[in-house]
């Protein structure tokens, strides 16, 4: 694929002030500039559902991917939440083939991954919740669920530890399979998790699985970004299997886009923080 072929099927592109003030269509330039921080995210692979052809999906995933790859790099792959469905058999062979996909795989536990703290430690050599710090970039990967699947908000706690932590970090990236915000049927909404995370004007984006017929936006008081990525397996939400792409440019703005899994969709550019 390349560079020409890789920019077809451009949708209308988000840019957010850093108040929320104003939005803007992006352009071409917004996609040439320099990045200095890319990644990868997709949901909901439901590994082991039955009546899916779920290791097809993950080809189909790894040759979208790699094809995205030629031309944007990515620095991880993240798999936010239901990486099996139910069985806790599943997750040894189901991690082993994912991180296939990419040197550097993290996931968070999802609701249909029905098992214990160290099994999930065990297949993915991190403990449940943990940060990584990548390209000077914080991630922060959450647990919104349990061994009986049920839906939880995020660990208030641990979020303000590792928010704290991090105050002075130019951009936080959290990572939680279902959303703390009640905008969809299946949240679970934490009131004290928006308190805290407007706290902390460097929470660059908020990551969300779970609801496989959402791959849109939703903003937080307007300014704090909330990103779904649709699923990649499992037997129901939108019409595609896809995955999201985002990068932070060297001005720190963010821009992403979903892979539909050759298109790219539904993309979002967020200004930098004004400076103070």
């Amino acid at each position: 694929m390349n560079r020409r072929d890789f920019l077809q099927g451009i949708s209308a592109a988000v840019i957010i002030s850093a108040c929320g003030k104003f939005a803007q269509a992006a352009n071409r330039s917004h996609f040439d500039s320099e990045t200095i921080f890319r990644f990868a995210i997709g949901s909901d692979w439901h590994y082991g559902e039955p009546n899916t052809p779920y290791e097809q999906y993950f080809q189909d995933l790894k040759l979208a991917f790699d094809n995205a790859s030629k031309t944007a790099p990515c620095d991880c792959f993240i798999l936010n939440g239901d990486v099996i469905h139910n069985n806790p058999e599943l997750l040894q062979p189901a991690s082993t083939l994912f991180k296939t996909i990419h040197p550097k795989v993290f996931a968070t536990r999802g609701n249909h991954d029905r098992v214990t703290a160290g099994a999930w430690e065990n297949a993915w050599g991190l403990p449940l919740q943990h940060d990584q710090v990548i390209n000077n970039q914080v991630l922060l990967f959450g647990d919104t669920s349990d061994i009986e699947g049920n839906f939880l908000p995020p660990d208030i706690a641990w979020f303000t530890e590792k928010l704290a932590k991090y105050r002075r970090a130019k951009n936080i990236f959290i990572f939680l399979h279902i959303t703390p915000v009640k905008w969809t049927q299946f949240s679970a909404d934490s009131p004290d998790f928006a308190k805290l995370i407007r706290q902390y004007p460097n929470v660059k984006a908020i990551f969300n699985g779970h609801d496989h017929d959402q791959d849109n936006v939703k903003l937080l008081d307007d300014t704090i970004p909330f990103l779904f990525d649709s699923h990649i397996g499992g037997s129901w939400g939108t019409k595609y299997r896809g995955f999201r792409i985002v990068e932070v440019k060297k001005d720190n703005s963010m821009l992403t886009y979903m892979l539909n899994p050759t298109e790219k969709m539904n993309e979002y550019r967020r200004a930098a923080l004004a400076s103070k």
